[in-house]
Order: C-alpha cells, then sequence, then structure tokens
C-alpha cells in the first residue's frame, strides 16, 4: 500500500454526511490517519461486523442497502473497506474496493451523526484512498458534494437517477428469461464484463445467489444476451444490475425480475441518464424519479458497452 504523498492526483474532500472475525490480509494493521487527525483516531480495514454497523449507518440515511449486500460486498476486497475509531468507538467509514489494476471503486463515506464536523471523515479518506494507488476511480456523488470532489481531481461523467415505485404488469415478455443457474455463471460473468469495466466473476457468484435474491437472463441462440438481479432492500426492493443488448431484452428480464412481486411491493433502480431506453423503460413500468447522484471519476475509465447498461449494480459499489 503506498502512502498518500506518493499520489498527488488522489482526492481529498471536504467531510461528507453520513448515509465474523478479522478480515483476509491487512484487516488489524493500523494506517496513517495524517497529522491533523484527532489523538486516539485510527484507521484500519474493518471486519465484517463492523460493516454491517456501517451499513445500518447507510440505512438510517435512506441509502436503502440491500438486506445482504454486506455479505456480498465484504470479500470483494476485504482490506478495501475502512472504518475509523475514536478511544474504540467505531465513527467513520470509507470503502475503496480495487476491482483490477486499472480501477476502483469508492463509496460508504460516512461519519456518525454523534461525530461529525470534527474532520474524522477526511481523515479517513486520506489514510483509506492510498488503497487504490494509481488506478482509476469512480465514485457517485450527492450533488451537494459534486463541486467538492471536482476540486480534488473526479470529473462529473453523466447524472445518475434512482425511479422508485410499484411495477405495472405489462403481461407477457417480450422475449423468453430463464431464471439464472449456475452452469451460466461464467456466460453470465462474460456477458457482465462488456458492461462492466472490470472482471468481478467471484462477485456475481454471491450477487446472483445470496439470500432473497432473484436473477433472470436472456438467452439468444444458445448464449447470454443480458441478466439482470433484484435483491430486497430495507425498503422495497432493489434492481440492478440490468445489463441488456437490446430494449427488449431489458424489457423481459426487468418483467421476470418482479413478476413475483405484491402490488404493494416498490421497486428502487438507478439508471443512467444517458441512457433513454433505460429511461423510457422504467418510466412504462410505473416508476418515478426519485433523487439522483453524479457518476464521477478520477481518470481513463476501462471500457464497457455503456449501451448494455440498463440499471447500475449499486451506487455504494458501481
Amino acid at each position: 500500500m503506498t502512502s498518500p504523498g506518493e499520489i498527488p492526483r488522489q482526492p481529498v474532500p471536504t467531510e461528507a454526511a453520513a448515509p465474523s472475525g478479522p478480515a483476509p490480509g491487512t484487516a488489524t494493521a493500523t494506517l496513517t490517519a495524517g497529522p491533523d487527525a484527532p489523538a486516539g483516531f485510527t484507521v484500519r480495514p474493518a471486519t465484517l461486523d463492523e460493516w454491517r454497523e456501517v451499513a445500518a449507518w447507510a440505512a438510517a440515511e435512506s441509502w436503502n442497502p440491500g438486506r445482504v449486500d454486506v455479505d456480498c460486498f465484504h470479500p470483494t476486497d476485504p482490506d478495501g473497506f475502512f472504518v475509523g475509531h475514536l478511544d474504540g468507538q467505531l465513527v467513520s467509514s470509507v470503502s475503496v474496493v480495487n476491482y483490477s489494476a486499472a480501477y476502483a471503486f469508492l463509496g460508504y463515506y460516512l461519519v456518525h451523526p454523534d461525530f461529525r464536523g470534527r474532520g474524522l471523515g477526511l481523515a479517513t479518506w486520506r489514510a483509506a484512498v492510498a488503497h487504490a494507488g494509481d488506478r482509476t476511480i469512480g465514485l457517485d456523488a450527492v450533488p451537494a458534494q459534486e463541486a467538492t470532489y471536482r476540486r480534488s481531481g473526479f470529473t462529473t461523467a453523466y447524472r445518475t437517477t434512482r425511479y422508485r415505485g410499484r411495477p405495472v404488469r405489462p403481461g407477457t415478455p417480450a422475449v423468453p428469461v430463464v431464471p439464472v443457474t449456475a452452469d451460466r455463471l461464467d456466460e453470465i460473468a462474460d456477458f457482465d464484463r462488456q458492461c462492466f469495466p472490470a472482471e468481478r466473476r467471484a462477485f456475481l457468484e454471491r450477487w446472483l445467489t445470496a439470500a432473497g435474491h432473484h436473477a433472470y437472463a436472456q438467452i439468444r441462440d444458445g448464449r447470454v444476451a443480458g441478466y439482470g438481479v433484484l435483491r430486497p432492500a430495507q425498503d422495497g426492493y432493489r434492481l440492478g444490475p440490468l445489463f441488456a443488448d437490446t430494449s427488449r431484452g431489458a424489457e423481459a428480464v426487468f418483467d421476470a425480475l418482479t413478476s413475483h412481486l405484491g402490488p404493494e411491493d416498490e421497486v428502487h433502480i438507478d439508471i443512467p441518464d444517458p441512457h433513454h431506453s433505460a429511461r423510457s423503460l422504467a418510466l412504462s413500468r410505473g416508476l418515478e424519479p426519485d433523487s439522483h447522484t453524479m457518476r464521477m471519476y478520477t481518470g481513463p475509465v476501462p471500457p464497457a458497452r455503456a449501451e448494455h447498461g440498463y440499471a447500475v449494480t449499486s451506487l455504494e459499489l458501481g
């Protein structure tokens, strides 16, 4: 792990408002929090139980995390989930998940409400961000923090809008879809790599099979042409990712994923604004815009088929 001084282009934002056993590797190693950090403050990679507490903070901030997100997210890069402690008490967090040698994603930048305004978020950030090395870092920023991230070296790529509502039942799916089974995992991972900036097969194996998660794929000419996942959240359900190479395929996967829901069940889906077909799909199924974030990067993003991305996997993990 490099020190912040060795990566001067990395961001240093102002402090943001919030939302077992040790992890492998450096989970018990304390990082340097910087000369401005208060006495008694330390930063280190989080244990799984500590990250569950962070997820509870995110839920309190109305981020609406999935119910088993932590169990899927944390193993992706166990050394990339950082927590700050003040006199032994958990007070702050940030994740810097390395997906590849070229790409990392930052999320969960949180400070417990009782400890805000004391520089603890900034100190946590400074200690943790070196984990990314010289990788391009992506994040989803709330609008109030966009200018801060820009000053810190991030560039805005596009806006993402969260849509929510009770899905309309359209009837017969546009094209045939099937439940995702274990024998399709390699094909799903190959298709996912076309749509996401890094390979993430191990994560997908957890994401597709986690308790309560529903996954469907469109198969055309014997090959995966799209897939999606619906998961239970603190409030209703979250749908993501939704990747497909045609709008008809995306519609069919969306409809299959939501077909088992009750009339009062709400779905939340995060859609990149430039994808007009994805926005049309959400609106046609009775969902309405609810909030938005800004996708930002520190450098060049590994290539991916943006036109296939009808919904992001998660604002917390990319």
